[in-house]
């Protein structure tokens, strides 16, 4: 199969779930024999000109005729079966979907957020959940409340991208599959407007098979893995380890973020600087080490996650996980089995719940072989690629049917 990959690459200065996704999945493809090709922008083009590529990205994000029009030469050029695109923001524009019309090649369209829909990409306001343009269907919150970077001016591209695609029926019309990464996603998403019909469920996968570290030899310490924003609910975590006092095990934070300095201030202000650990970002091959030793993962988020890596990475790892029981978290953490859930935003609740954990080391461990069982089933490149299959070939069924309807009505 013959498959044209498209990706707008994030900032190099910031780490990206869907960068990594990117290259695992076409990593994967070129793998298993299919031809493979590859058209792909970096934000980097325009962070680099200061306010000139600010411009240029909010005139991209809606419509860039330029990224529609180069699609269409490849697709001519190279006749792949299947266009498959993981982020249009903010060069390539969804006026790239347009560019198959009239052609054979399938689309699929990786949700790897909630774009299409939340100008934020991730549904939150305030520190709370905030569904309010989904359930609408319609971008006007987003304008009132500034939701991208929180400037009006800033959301007005992608308020305006949002509408003209809902008006001008580009999901409808031309996307034939949509991936989305958990069955909470797919249910808000089609709730708010996608075709529930073309809707597919593919996780993340972990390329490797990595050893699962025995229990014994493991240190006896709980990790947090990500970005340090507020969305994390990291403040909640902090209050668990305050109440929980000299008794509690190591915790260490890796990553970055703007709740960075804050959390550190906490941290001292509560005498914690014995039990917590601030690393900062590190290579992925040392993360991977942290986690492997750890005993817990620990991911309080306040908001909707997608389909957080490091989740994957950790039931890889045999490391079970403590979630909040909110957004897409409940459907990959099996509560009582992989891990344990609690309440969003409670710290006492967390508190409860992962002592009771610490005092049971037996049923911890047993999480531990839990999570890596739930990897070996669920998150395998060979798993995930069959999955992969089965979208291409309906997207693939549904551009015929399409082709054909559209022969018989001219």
């Amino acid at each position: 199969m013959k498959i044209l990959l498209v990706h707008n690459f994030y900032g190099s200065s910031a780490p990206s779930g869907e960068n990594t996704v990117f290259l695992a999945e076409r990593d994967m493809l070129r793998k298993y024999g299919h031809d493979v090709i590859e058209y792909t922008r970096h934000s980097d083009e325009i962070r680099n000109r200061g306010s000139t590529g600010m411009i240029q990205g909010a005139l991209a994000t809606p419509w860039n005729p330029f990224s529609r029009q180069k699609i269409r030469q490849i697709l001519i050029k190279e006749q792949p079966d299947v266009m498959h695109v993981h982020n249009t923001f903010p060069l390539l524009s969804p006026a790239i979907f347009h560019a198959t019309r009239g052609l054979r090649t399938a689309t699929v369209l990786t949700l790897h957020n909630y774009r299409t829909f939340c100008a934020a990409g991730i549904p939150m306001r305030n520190s709370v959940p905030c569904t309010l343009c989904l359930d609408r269907h319609f971008a006007l919150p987003a304008l009132k409340y500034g939701c991208y970077r929180n400037s009006k001016l800033a959301t007005l591209p992608m308020a305006i991208m949002i509408e003209m695609h809902r008006q001008i029926k580009t999901w409808h019309r031309d996307v034939d599959a949509f991936v989305a990464l958990t069955g909470f996603q797919a249910n808000k998403l089609t709730d708010a407007g996608l075709p529930r019909k073309r809707m597919h469920t593919k996780p993340h996968f972990y390329p490797a098979l990595p050893e699962s570290l025995p229990w014994k030899e493991r240190d006896p310490g709980v990790v947090f893995i990500g970005r340090l924003g507020p969305e994390k609910g990291l403040h909640v975590l902090v209050e668990a380890w305050k109440a929980w006092g000299n008794t509690a095990p190591s915790l260490e934070f890796i990553g970055e973020g703007p709740e960075r300095l804050k959390l550190e201030t906490r941290v001292d202000q509560s005498g914690l600087r014995h039990k917590i650990r601030f690393h900062g970002q590190m290579p992925f091959s040392q993360v991977q080490e942290k986690l492997a030793h750890a005993r817990l993962l620990v991911l309080p988020s306040l908001c909707f996650e997608g389909f957080p890596m490091v989740i994957r990475e950790a039931f890889a790892l045999g490391v079970p996980v403590v979630a909040s029981r909110l957004g897409s978290l409940p459907f990959l953490v099996e509560d009582g089995k992989s891990g344990v859930l609690f309440r969003p935003g409670d710290s006492a609740d967390l508190y409860k719940k992962i002592k009771n954990l610490w005092d049971n080391p037996d049923e911890l461990a047993a999480m531990g072989r839990n999570a890596r069982a739930d990897f070996e089933e669920k998150y395998t490149a060979d798993v995930n690629y069959d999955i992969l299959m089965d979208i291409y070939r309906s997207a693939m069924d549904v551009r015929h049917q399409r082709n054909n309807k559209h022969r018989e009505f001219i």
